[in-house]
């Protein structure tokens, strides 16, 4: 990878939003990226002039002065879920690439909005657990001639559906299952493929299990977990012949012995063909393989937000379809009760 300074080619971006997560998060990965910050925009003045003046840009506290006073190409937006499909439209339709954090919206519909002023232009939603390495290794596997075959994944993420879910959808609220909730639900669908049924089953506590049926047969499980704010993600995928685990950073896919079950001696044996392959981040230097940004895939969606605008193709992963895809399956879970409900 190149860092900043050392691109040929770079993108004029405004950054929208640069509360505690842009600031955090956003902000510092502009370091690894093909782009030139040329404005801020935050609505609290001094923590925009603060922050132009470290970036060395300007700072605006409304898009559409940023727009009308800068040449800019595309913009970065973080702010609250409820504001993100105006601004994302109000881009659009300024011509610029946009590339917006997740969730994208609070309702479906909003979402369709927005394919509807995207036009020609690249739009990326920051769905980073499907762009972690961890993610992607699942992927590549799964779409593998040599492996393939799902059949069932699963995740383990401390997680609750609301049961209010009808008063939540009417009223457009963002509650955690909406701001959280999509991170493993991201990574069950980016597997599995597009989801076809919905059953969501809680107890009092509201934790319990979300059932998505794939279009191509795979069944997939969200383990709505209880416990504190989440110190450790599990994932698991399942095939015919194989089973890849993913722990945090560590991912481990079992491919079994070669050899009779009840006669094989050793978990061990002679060749690599079998057995355990195992991935994990290093923490003995300082490099970059093992910092969260990167580990938890924000870089890989804004870099390759940036291609896309750079190469002038259209994005193929967290894409506005996909946002929609999830924002039905979402709305299904807050209304489900137990009962299946079939998406269109």
């Amino acid at each position: 990878m190149s860092y900043q300074r050392e691109f040929d080619k770079k993108i004029n971006v405004g950054i929208i939003g640069i509360g505690s997560h842009g600031y955090r998060n956003i902000l510092p990965l502009m370091n690894y990226l093909p782009v030139k910050v040329k404005a801020v925009c935050n609505r609290t003045a001094d923590t925009g002039r603060i922050t132009a003046t470290q970036y060395a840009c300007n700072h605006y506290q409304t898009p559409m002065e940023m727009y009308e006073k800068e040449d800019i190409d595309a913009v970065f937006i973080n702010v609250n879920p409820k504001i993100h499909p105006s601004m994302v439209i109000e881009a659009l339709d300024r011509g610029k690439h946009v590339w917006v954090e997740k969730p994208v919206a609070t309702r479906a519909r909003e979402v369709e909005d927005m394919i509807a002023h995207r036009k020609d232009r690249v739009v990326v939603v920051g769905f980073k657990k499907i762009f972690m390495p961890a993610a992607e290794k699942a992927i590549e596997i799964v779409n593998s001639p040599k492996y393939g075959n799902l059949r069932s994944a699963l995740a383990v993420y401390p997680m609750t559906i609301p049961g209010n879910g009808r008063e939540i959808l009417e009223k457009g609220d963002a509650p955690n299952w909406l701001l959280n909730g999509v991170h493993p639900l991201s990574f069950l669908m980016a597997v599995g493929g597009r989801v076809s049924a919905v059953t969501a089953v809680c107890n009092e506590a509201r934790n319990g299990i979300l059932a998505l049926q794939f279009a191509n047969g795979a069944f997939g499980t969200f383990h709505l977990a209880s416990g504190p704010q989440p110190r450790l993600e599990r994932y698991a995928v399942y095939a015919d012949n194989w089973q890849l685990d993913i722990e945090n950073t560590r991912v481990s896919l079992y491919r079994g012995f070669k050899g009779v079950h009840g006669k094989i001696t050793s978990y061990a044996p002679e060749g690599d063909d079998g057995g355990a392959i195992v991935w994990e981040a290093s923490n003995c230097q300082a490099g970059l393989e093992n910092k969260a940004e990167f580990t938890q895939g924000m870089y890989a969606a804004m870099m390759y937000f940036c291609d896309c605008v750079l190469q002038n193709r259209t994005a193929e992963k967290g894409t506005l379809e996909f946002s929609l895809e999830m924002m039905k399956v979402y709305e299904a879970a807050l209304l489900s009760e137990g009962k299946t409900i079939l998406i269109e």
